[in-house]
């Protein structure tokens, strides 16, 4: 109580970084119609340019830096409870997992992932939402689940084929985007051979709905066994 990660010691910047801090502002004034993507490209290049005389400037105030951090974190750890510093390192355990999960995301987003399919109650949503009433999306979408729990399978059929469709849309798109991966050098992106071939997307649905006939006609039968 009274301790969270946010009073922890903040990391030291490295000195490409405290480079780009410092030069930020100067390279923005003299280059202001440069996107943001732009101006962190000039910096980059001047970084890469600068004599190594200045550079080792910046890589002295890291070592300082450094050195007052360690003691920094010395000192707020002293401060914690058992119960507070496990909490802590559960708190921090979970922000790396979301940041590394959002790194990931970033990068695969640049390599060009195929999107991945939609189910047919979300196309149905896509199809309807402006239409639908309600104030905040949260009650649209109550809405529109609603009125599509009342459609009858034969209105349900065309969202389930373009759902079918997307599927393979996104299985031949993934096959392509894989076989670039694996030309990149990339195969830690790959789908398994095994998850790959677990269930062709057409069957998954015949499946189902074999099932849901089965089970329809079971329901049937037991509600006429009392009548005989």
């Amino acid at each position: 109580r009274g301790i969270s990660s946010d009073q922890r010691p903040k990391r030291p910047l490295t000195a490409y970084f405290r480079f780009m801090k410092e030069n930020r502002p100067a390279f923005r004034e003299k280059n202001p119609e440069a996107s943001s993507t732009e101006l962190i490209k000039k910096l980059a290049g001047a970084w890469k340019e600068l004599p190594a005389s200045q550079k080792e400037v910046y890589e002295e105030a890291k070592k300082t830096d450094w050195q007052r951090y360690g003691e920094q974190l010395a000192k707020y750890k002293a401060q914690l409870t058992p119960g507070q510093a496990a909490a802590l390192k559960e708190e921090r355990r979970k922000q790396l997992a979301r940041r590394r999960s959002l790194r990931a995301k970033r990068e695969l987003t640049m390599l060009g992932k195929p999107k991945r399919p939609r189910n047919a109650f979300n196309i149905f949503v896509a199809e309807h939402f402006q239409e639908s009433e309600g104030i905040s999306p949260v009650a649209k979408l109550k809405k529109l689940f609603d009125a599509w729990q009342k459609l009858s399978t034969s209105q349900k059929k065309p969202y389930l084929q373009l759902a079918e469709d997307d599927k393979v849309r996104y299985e031949n798109e993934m096959k392509s985007w894989e076989a670039k991966m694996v030309e990149l050098g990339r195969e830690d992106l790959v789908r398994s051979k095994k998850k790959r071939l677990k269930k062709k997307p057409a069957e998954t649905a015949k499946q189902a709905e074999t099932a849901r006939t089965s089970l329809g006609n079971k329901a049937k039968l037991k509600l006429k066994k009392p009548e005989e």
